[in-house]
C-alpha cells in the first residue's frame, strides 16, 4: 500500500491517454463502414451532442465529458466514435453471420448511419470486409488492376487488398483475408488500415492549398526579381520609395498566404508521419507481383507530399528574401533622407550666418541712430540752458558730447549682445 501522497493533477489524464484508443476484438467475418467528417469548433460540438443523443435514444450510456473516443454496442452493430482536432470519425461494425453478405451488413448498419447526421462535410468513407482465407481471390476483378495493392501483413497473419479508389457505392473498399489472426490482432489490424486511409486523405488536403499558394509564390517571386533589377539601376529616392511600397505590399500578401496555409501544411506533415507509422505497424510483406501499401503510397502520395513541403519551404525562403530586400531598400531610403537632412542643415547654417551678418549691420546702424537721437535730446537741453544765460554755445556742446554718446551707446549695445550670447 502506497502512502497517502498528493497526486499530480494531470496524472490520471496522462496515464489514461495510453489506453484511450484500445483495439476492440473483432470476429471473422466482419464488415466495417468507416466515415470521416471534417469540422470546425461549432461543428465538433454539434457532432458530440448528436452522438450523446444517439446513445441516449438507444439506451446506452453516452461518453463522459472530455472523452474523445467511445465504443458502444447498439443491437447487432457496434459503433466506434472518435473526435480529433479537425475531424470526427464514425465506424459501424457488423460481425458474425450478419457480415457474411455485404448487402445484409449495409442494411443492418444503414438505420444507425442515418440516425447520426454529421455536422461537417464528408471526407473519408471506407467499407472494409474481414473474411476467412478459405480460397483463392481474383484481386484484379475485385479492384482496379492499374492500382490494386495486395500485401501480406501481421507476419503473414492476413492478406490485405485495396485500390484506394472510390467505388460507385461511395466507398473505398478494403479486403482483409484472415489467415490466423486472433480477435485482438484482427481488431488492431482493421483499425490501423482504416487509419491509413483516413490520415492519407487528410494529408493530401494540403495539396490543393499548395497548388493555390504556388501561383501566388510565382507572382511574388516575379515581382521581387523585377524590384531587385530596378534597385540596381535606381538612382533617385523617389523610385526607392515606390519600390519599398511595392515590396511591402508583396510581403504583406505573402505573409497573409503563409499564415493561412501554415496550419494546413503542418497538419499534412503530421498526418503523413502517422501514415508511415501505421505502415510500419501492419508489418507488411509483398504478395506475388502486386504492389505493397508502402510502395504504392510512396509512388502516388510521396510526390504530393513533396509538393506540399517544397511549397512551404519556398514560402519561408521567399519571406526571408523579401525581408532582406526590404531592409536594403529601407537603408537606401534612410541614407537618402540623411543626405537631405544634411543639405537642409547646411542651408540653415548658411541662413544663420547671413542673419548674423545682417544683425551686425543692423546693430551698427542702431548705434548711429540711437546716438543721433541722444545727441538731439542733449541739444534741446543745451539750448534751454543757453536761453537761461548759462553755458557756452549749444552747437559746441553737442559737438563735444557726440563722441561720448556714440561710445556709450556702443558699449551698451555690446553689453546687451554679450548677455544674449551667454544666455
Amino acid at each position: 500500500m502506497l502512502p497517502v501522497w498528493t497526486a499530480h493533477p494531470l496524472r490520471d489524464a496522462v496515464l489514461g491517454e495510453m489506453h484511450s484508443r484500445p483495439f476492440h476484438p473483432l470476429t471473422t467475418p466482419a464488415r466495417l463502414f468507416h466515415f470521416g467528417f471534417t469540422h470546425d469548433l461549432s461543428q465538433a460540438q454539434a457532432d458530440r451532442l448528436a452522438f450523446e443523443n444517439f446513445c441516449t435514444r438507444h439506451g446506452a450510456t453516452p461518453p463522459a465529458a472530455g472523452t474523445k473516443h467511445f465504443h458502444v454496442q447498439i443491437g447487432s452493430v457496434a459503433v466506434r466514435w472518435e473526435q480529433h482536432s479537425e475531424f470526427t470519425t464514425y465506424t459501424y461494425i457488423v460481425d458474425g453471420e450478419a457480415a457474411a453478405s455485404l448487402e445484409l451488413a449495409k442494411a443492418l448498419a444503414a438505420p444507425l448511419i442515418n440516425a447520426l447526421p454529421p455536422a461537417g462535410p464528408l471526407l473519408v468513407s471506407v467499407a472494409l470486409s474481414l473474411e476467412a482465407d478459405d480460397g483463392p481471390v481474383e484481386f484484379d476483378k475485385l479492384f482496379d488492376p492499374t492500382s490494386v495493392v495486395v500485401s501480406n501483413v501481421s507476419r503473414e497473419g492476413a492478406l490485405v487488398a485495396t485500390d484506394f479508389r472510390l467505388k460507385p457505392d461511395g466507398f473505398v473498399h478494403m479486403l482483409v483475408r484472415n489467415r490466423n489472426l486472433s480477435l485482438n490482432r484482427a481488431g488492431a489490424l482493421t483499425q490501423r488500415l482504416l487509419e491509413i486511409e483516413t490520415y492519407r486523405t487528410l494529408a493530401l488536403l494540403g495539396l490543393p492549398e499548395a497548388n493555390r499558394c504556388g501561383a501566388q509564390i510565382r507572382r511574388v517571386e516575379t515581382g521581387l526579381n523585377r524590384i531587385l533589377a530596378e534597385l540596381n539601376g535606381a538612382a533617385d529616392s523617389g523610385s526607392d520609395h515606390n519600390m519599398l511600397d511595392e515590396l511591402t505590399l508583396l510581403a504583406a500578401e505573402l505573409e497573409a498566404d503563409l499564415a493561412a496555409s501554415s496550419y494546413r501544411f503542418g497538419a499534412s506533415r503530421a498526418y503523413d508521419s502517422l501514415v508511415q507509422q501505421r505502415l510500419v505497424a501492419i508489418n507488411e510483406q509483398s504478395f506475388e507481383d502486386y504492389s505493397t501499401f508502402e510502395s504504392f503510397l510512396a509512388r502516388r502520395m510521396a510526390p504530393a507530399m513533396r509538393t506540399i513541403l517544397v511549397t512551404a519551404d519556398r514560402q519561408s525562403d521567399l519571406s526571408q528574401k523579401l525581408s532582406r530586400a526590404a531592409n536594403l531598400l529601407r537603408t537606401r531610403v534612410d541614407v537618402a533622407i540623411e543626405r537631405q537632412n544634411r543639405d537642409v542643415l547646411q542651408s540653415m547654417n548658411e541662413r544663420t550666418r547671413l542673419q548674423l551678418r545682417l544683425q551686425q549691420t543692423v546693430e551698427g546702424l542702431s548705434v548711429a541712430a540711437i546716438s543721433y537721437y541722444v545727441v538731439s535730446l542733449l541739444g534741446y537741453v543745451f539750448k534751454g540752458v543757453k536761453e537761461a544765460g548759462v553755458g557756452p554755445d549749444p552747437n559746441l556742446e553737442m559737438a563735444i558730447a557726440a563722441p561720448f554718446v556714440v561710445l556709450g551707446v556702443a558699449l551698451v549695445v555690446r553689453r546687451i549682445r554679450k548677455s544674449h550670447k551667454d544666455d
